[in-house]
């Protein structure tokens, strides 16, 4: 073969490798292992709106809401049942991470799934109703050190999860003795836990920033503590932090998302790379900054390396609050 012959055969090799690249990610599906309104489904929402918004998909990304398990349906479906597919993207965070490392997707491991890329951390929050007679964090803790039955708190992921670990570490921070004694009742995502926060079925409300902002914009419920080491900015700067209260409580929830563990190179490559120019871009940094997300810019085997982290360092916490042995 010759000079211009080889050349010509690698352009089709590398036209027909775009060509595949893109042809996998016709009708781009994204699975939010939530019901909606927590914040696995604005994940997938404001990322597919966000990526096509700036024509890194050239059609709109299907958002299925696939609840239950604190994310292990949605795990299992992906794994045995859509293991191949390559327009697929599925929601994943520090919730995830836990289930993972607490055994809680029977039969499942990290590794049985592609990590994509994040796309930010997300500070975790305790919030109650607006018009709660709580107004502070140790007001809260105050309750259930004296009186655990009295005071339920609701969180979108299930018991020993993100959520529930959230107000464990601050209960323990606070010096409640036996963290096991506080009262979780998990609800598929954080919209459910704070609809029955309103409705006076709880008493306090564990999540993230992201879910809570519009619920606190609609004047129904109060941020009490923010998880953070400090004062978010912007918007945020009027929520106190755990820290300033005397509450040594730090959660970072990060955000970001896993694909199918049979994913072809360049169908993964290329939602790798179009994530990555969607984080890097000005719009997205707008939309970090209205929904209180931090920073948080790991892609491909960086993330990959980052989970499997969160994994070993998540179930190290379980192990000492007593939830895995």
């Amino acid at each position: 073969m010759n000079l211009s012959a080889t050349r010509g055969a690698l352009a089709a090799v590398a036209l027909s490798l775009s060509a595949l690249a893109a042809t996998a990610q016709e009708n781009p599906e994204c699975i939010a292992p939530a019901n909606p309104g927590g914040g696995w489904d604005f994940t997938c929402r404001q990322v597919g709106k966000s990526l096509q918004d700036q024509g890194l998909i050239d059609q709109t990304m299907q958002v299925v809401n696939l609840a239950g398990g604190g994310g292990g349906v949605a795990f299992a479906e992906v794994v045995n049942k859509r293991n191949d597919a390559d327009n697929l993207i599925v929601a994943a965070s520090s919730a995830t991470a836990t289930r993972l490392a607490q055994g809680a997707y029977p039969g499942n491991t990290m590794d049985q799934v592609r990590w994509v890329a994040s796309v930010g951390a997300d500070y975790g929050v305790i919030a109650v109703a607006a018009d709660s007679d709580v107004n502070t964090l140790p007001e809260l803790l105050d309750q259930i050190k004296s009186d655990p039955g009295s005071v339920s708190v609701a969180g979108g992921s299930a018991v020993g999860g993100w959520d529930h670990l959230k107000v464990l570490i601050a209960a323990d921070a606070y010096g409640i003795e036996d963290v096991r004694k506080v009262k979780y009742i998990a609800f598929d995502g954080g919209g459910e836990a704070v609809t029955q926060l309103l409705a006076g079925s709880v008493q306090a409300f564990t999540g993230d920033i992201s879910e809570a902002k519009g619920f606190v914009d609609s004047g129904d419920i109060k941020v009490i503590a923010v998880l953070a080491p400090e004062r978010l900015g912007g918007e945020f700067a009027e929520f106190p932090t755990a820290k300033e209260q005397g509450v040594e409580a730090i959660g970072a929830n990060w955000r970001g998302f896993y694909a199918p563990g049979g994913m072809s190179d360049d169908a993964y490559n290329a939602w790798v790379s179009k994530i990555g120019d969607l984080y890097a871009s000005d719009e997205w940094k707008q939309v970090m900054a209205a929904n209180g997300l931090a920073p948080l810019d790991l892609q491909g085997a960086e993330f990959q390396s980052f989970v499997a982290d969160s994994v070993a360092r998540i179930q190290s916490i379980s192990k000492e609050i007593g939830i895995i042995k």
